[in-house]
């Protein structure tokens, strides 16, 4: 059956060899429609970002780039503005009507860590073809903050899918009709769901968060440990309107509440480069069940994790940023976000990261 596969779907890869590991699967580590990728022993600090090409190995292209190695059993750094590549613990041998795509962690997306899965023979960030048999890295660039990890932390998740799952413009307007994906505004239906930014919070004056340029270290296994005023500044606008200051990491959230069925999952794409030279959602699965609630919830916000690049930019309240592109599920998962796991996000709003206490 067509469509991203469920958690007792990837269960099956496990049991069939297709998805292996160096050290055994932990609980928690599949989730509703992916799995949580593991950082391994070794972090190679490289000098420049890099995709290994056809028909070329990560490890061969690590000996052109590589700078020096760093043991990370006891915990090391990986320090702001450079970049890393660790190799992770899974290992695919995908069937050739399997194909895989990684992201970020919500939580990683928010700390401003660019993190990319890089494969042997890879063209692409992030995207593993059918068929494919081999060993998996994680790029890493503290963009914000440097931080401590350590093996097994878990910064990639990837998703499995077969065959063409994304839903047209007209398959998504007839499910919102149905389902009712998105609450607090219009649907905007055009390449996925539009979705705009708030900047008029129903209490206060405070619309988001940018992150401090001086900062400590982030150990990411401290949960609910970090102070924010430590690491950011709030803003707060009455104006209805934000200036982004160029090089500049913000956090805001949607102007609306997104609702996934337990048959679909969604991933963010950032709008068209086209209204502005910002880069919205590093992180940018949503599970099926986020938002959703059997008696008909209201929907959960997005949190947008906001970069500025060439010129400092004014962004408007309801300004649309970014889209969800929804895709059917092969299969409704045994275990939906928010119902009976941690998720730390469900009915979320203006929220920072996991680290940072409420």
């Amino acid at each position: 059956m067509t469509g991203v596969l469920a958690s007792q779907q990837i269960e099956n890869l496990i049991a069939e060899g297709a998805l292996s590991a160096s050290h055994p699967f932990v609980d928690g580590q599949i989730q509703p429609a992916s799995l949580d990728l593991r950082l391994g022993q070794t972090a190679y600090r490289v000098r420049a970002s890099f995709l290994a090409g056809h028909e070329r190995k990560v490890a061969d292209r690590l000996a052109e780039f590589e700078m020096h190695q760093i043991d990370l059993t006891d915990g090391a750094v990986l320090e702001k503005g450079c970049v890393y590549v660790v190799p992770l613990m899974e290992v695919l041998d995908l069937s050739s009507d399997v194909q895989a795509i990684a992201n970020a962690k919500s939580s990683t997306g928010r700390l401003d860590l660019l993190t990319r899965v890089i494969t042997d023979g890879g063209v692409e960030f992030d995207r593993i073809p059918s068929g494919y048999s081999g060993p998996l890295f994680a790029e890493i660039c503290p963009r914000s903050f440097s931080v401590l990890v350590r093996p097994g932390m878990r910064l990639n998740q990837i998703r499995f899918r077969r065959g063409q799952s994304v839903l047209s413009d007209a398959e998504l307007t007839e499910l919102h009709a149905s389902d009712m994906l998105v609450a607090g505004g219009p649907a905007v239906i055009s390449e996925g769901l539009g979705f705009s930014v708030d900047l008029e919070p129903g209490q206060g004056d405070l619309v988001g968060y940018r992150a401090k340029p001086h900062t400590g270290v982030i150990d990411l296994d401290r949960i609910g440990q970090y102070d924010p005023a430590d690491f950011w500044d709030e803003l707060r606008t009455d104006s209805r309107q934000l200036v982004l200051d160029p090089g500049a990491f913000y956090i805001l959230v949607s102007r609306e509440a997104v609702h996934i069925p337990p048959g679909y999952a969604a991933e963010m794409a950032p709008y068209l480069a086209m209204v502005g030279e910002f880069r919205v959602h590093y992180a940018g699965f949503f599970d099926p069940g986020f938002g959703h609630a059997p008696a008909g919830g209201a929907g959960a916000r997005g949190v947008l994790e906001v970069r500025c690049h060439e010129a400092p930019f004014v962004l408007e309240h309801g300004q649309t940023v970014g889209r969800l592109v929804y895709e059917r599920m092969s299969e409704i998962p045994q275990t939906l976000y928010g119902a009976g796991i941690a998720s730390n996000y469900q009915g979320q709003g203006l929220k920072l990261s996991k680290h940072f206490k409420s």
